[in-house]
């Protein structure tokens, strides 16, 4: 199986892709409006004669969550959700690194900086950062690096860009090289590179235990909204 098998019967607006690496895992992406509870139940059918036990969906806003619960899925975490407009961008911090746009042979560098700053189950495979950068119809894949020292890559982040939208997508610094500004610096880098494309705004999420993200990102102007996202799950083993 694939890491981007698509289902026959998969209707276009459900995506089904594989969850990093988990073959047993499907993971399911609204990507045309809120399906109906018919297309999600007739995709959960399809799912366990194509090797899955299991399935979660992205990140849902309240009223996109509503047809998955009504086919059995609960939630699996809950996550803030916070916004920023691109009109005052504050200026990077004194660091000691370099930010530029990724190359293709540092791929496994990033993933090793992913896999120590995420627990097992968020962490990115290739295929995963494939489709973190795929995820909107233009991103920007940067890179903090350190001078001179010989460990070139200590952090990285995507940023997505859809129309006037922009979206942090992922942030990752080596944790032995915090509270140096290379995170701030890096999400200072999207903003001021959505903005130069227009975009008029920007969303993060991530998970609500995480206290320290949520304070990097509202101490760079984003603000908590009043509804989060949640990501839902499902067993197949059985009927809901």
């Amino acid at each position: 199986m694939t890491g981007h098998r698509l289902l026959a019967g998969a209707n276009s607006k459900l995506r089904v892709t594989t969850w990093r690496g988990d073959g047993t895992t499907a993971y399911l992406t609204p990507t045309r409006g809120r399906p109906s509870l018919a297309i999600i139940e007739q995709c959960l059918s399809e799912l366990p004669s194509a090797g899955y036990d299991s399935a979660i969906t992205a990140a849902l806003p309240g009223v996109e969550q509503i047809p998955f619960l009504q086919a059995g899925f609960t939630v699996l975490e809950r996550l803030h959700l916070l916004k920023r407009t691109l009109h005052d961008i504050p200026h990077p911090p004194g660091s000691s690194v370099d930010l530029r746009r990724t190359r293709p042979p540092e791929r496994p560098a990033i993933l090793a900086i992913d896999a120590a700053s995420f627990p097992p189950f968020w962490r990115l495979d290739n295929d995963g950062l494939t489709d973190a950068v795929a995820a909107t119809p233009s991103a920007r894949l940067s890179v903090a690096v350190t001078r001179g020292d010989g460990t070139p890559i200590v952090g990285y982040a995507i940023t997505g860009r859809a129309g006037s939208r922009g979206y942090l997508q992922r942030l990752a610094v080596d944790p032995a090289a915090h509270r140096q500004g290379i995170g701030s610096a890096l999400v200072i880098d999207g903003l001021r590179w959505l903005r130069r494309w227009g975009a008029r705004e920007i969303l993060v999420n991530t998970q609500e235990g995480n206290g320290s993200a949520v304070a990097l990102y509202e101490h760079l102007g984003f603000r908590l909204q009043p509804d989060g996202l949640a990501v839902l799950q499902r067993s197949l083993a059985g009927p809901a």
